[in-house]
């Protein structure tokens, strides 16, 4: 639901109840969307940025058949605090930032071109397959501009399990770009780019597709709820839950290829998405392409709501922004 939600709650204008309110409530600028979109997702991120950690810590866990650092996700945030501290959770939060400013900006930018354009050639507001279709187009793109700040993340996310004489010891997100571009070349920033799109591509056709259904299955059900966060928070769950199965290969994939060590002259670890999945079925058996389910799942419905919540109160404080100066200009 994040990508769909955040787009529509950030896109669509807003609905006046009365004529009055119609005049004074303008819509939304488009930049001012992106903005409110990107701080959206920057404001869930902060909270939730422990779970994606410990994520990646599981999914390098045990690489290429070795030993397994972690045995679960609970003694994986019991290690990283005791050896690295409380802050040590949050390890990459600056790359963390910068991937939600630009994946989801480019996303809500690409999404929203899509739509103009739909619309002005169609005459007409876009349906579920269409949504969906422009959805996964600009989960892509935006993975793709975005790739930078998963590279950077993923790196210093990992970074405190080394041994210190093999840590990258970036110093924050800025240190890391410009030491990978120094140390590997540009290229070396879209590391993984594909599996990232891929996985990206993954997500959004399976939460717009799931979302909905889920949601329509509360509201009309036995459950008769009604709309509102409780609301949103279940149906995301479950949508929640059919992303992570699906997408998760893709992502350890990502995870893997970003953050292998490469020198020059020596053979690569992985060639590409394909030998990352069948070198992890492999030597670590199926189940391995699914590591960190338990963070990644708990992290993607509360980051959505959260997005979500933030969306809205940004959204809100606009309007109400709007109305306060349309009354004062009209001397009411």
């Amino acid at each position: 639901m994040s990508n769909q939600s955040e787009a529509k709650v950030a896109i669509a204008a807003p609905v006046a109840a009365k004529p009055v309110a119609a005049e004074a409530v303008a819509p939304i600028p488009n930049g001012l969307k992106f903005l409110f979109g990107g701080l959206a997702g920057m404001g869930a991120t902060c909270i939730v940025q422990p779970l994606d950690l410990v994520k990646t810590r599981m999914q390098i866990s045990g690489a290429g058949g070795g030993k397994k650092e972690y045995r679960n996700s609970f003694h994986c945030i019991q290690t990283v605090v005791k050896n690295e501290g409380p802050l040590g959770l949050y390890r990459g939060i600056g790359a963390a930032l910068l991937r939600q400013a630009t994946y989801t900006t480019g996303r809500l930018g690409v999404y929203t071109y899509l739509v103009d354009i739909f619309q002005t050639k169609f005459q007409r507001s876009p349906g579920v397959v269409d949504s969906m279709a422009m959805g996964v187009i600009a989960g892509a793109c935006g993975a793709f501009i975005g790739t930078p700040a998963e590279v950077a993340l993923i790196r210093m996310a990992s970074d405190g399990r080394l041994p210190p004489a093999e840590r990258r010891n970036y110093t924050n997100v800025v240190n890391a770009l410009t030491r990978i571009v120094r140390e590997e070349g540009v290229t070396a920033l879209w590391r993984g780019s594909i599996p990232t799109m891929g996985r990206a591509m993954v997500v959004n056709m399976t939460q717009l597709a799931s979302y909905s259904q889920f949601k329509t299955y509360f509201k009309n059900g036995p459950l008769k709820m009604e709309e509102g966060i409780a609301l949103h928070f279940c149906a995301s769950m479950l949508s929640g839950l059919l992303t992570t199965i699906t997408s998760m290969p893709l992502d350890i994939a990502k995870t893997r290829i970003q953050n292998m060590k490469t020198a020059e002259g020596a053979k690569p670890e992985y060639r590409g998405t394909v030998d990352v999945l069948m070198k992890v079925a492999r030597q670590e058996g199926v189940l391995a392409l699914w590591k960190g389910f338990t963070p990644y799942f708990c992290r993607l419905g509360p980051h959505t709501v959260l997005t979500f919540i933030f969306l809205e109160q940004m959204n809100q404080a606009y309007r109400d922004y709007a109305k306060r100066n349309s009354e004062k200009s009209s001397g009411l």
